[in-house]
């Protein structure tokens, strides 16, 4: 029995859903988000909440339960308040900067690093050490904070790179004499 997976999704004022066979639809004051379930669970709409059982009783069934159920309640969370990624940038000389549609990354190498924001995400540097992204959809605020972090990650000897804010580097001592 999946402990995440039994609970229905409470859907708040201000969020209307909508379920079709396996897409579940989501509008709220952020804006609108649709997802297509995988076809091991079933998705079942009360009043004022949304409820994900297992088709059948495999191991595949009852993994995609719970997932489910949690994909489902991003999108009440993303069309509600949204999510955030928050990275820091480490390093002499490193430093970000939104110019229009882009992030510009000044990260030491012989050029800057030009990274077009995607559609959906907002991106602002409240310091030049400093990346805040911003949207509605979870997934694709991950994975544009992967994709800036991969271009420099944090290497263990100075700490110089970009790391999430919350993330802890663990150190290296360097070589001895």
């Amino acid at each position: 029995m999946s402990r995440i997976g039994k609970k229905p999704v409470p859907i708040p004022s201000g969020v209307t859903a909508n379920v079709e066979g396996q897409t579940v639809k989501m509008k709220g004051p952020k804006g609108a988000l649709a997802l297509v379930l995988p076809d091991d669970v079933v998705v079942k709409m009360d009043k004022s909440s949304i409820k994900v059982d297992p088709r059948t009783e495999t191991k595949r069934a009852r993994a995609m339960w719970g997932t489910s159920r949690t994909l489902v309640a991003n999108l009440v969370a993303g069309v509600t308040k949204g999510f955030e990624d928050k990275l820091d940038i480490t390093g002499v000389g490193y430093r970000a900067s939104v110019q229009g549609k882009n992030l510009q990354l000044a990260l030491g190498y012989s050029h800057d690093i030009i990274y077009p924001i995607p559609e959906g995400i907002a991106i602002a540097t409240p310091r030049p050490v400093e990346i805040v992204i911003s949207g509605i959809d979870r997934r694709k605020v991950g994975q544009v904070a992967a994709e800036i972090r991969e271009y420099r990650p944090p290497e263990p000897y100075k700490g110089k790179g970009i790391k999430y804010a919350a993330e802890r580097i663990f150190r290296k001592e360097g070589k001895k004499k």
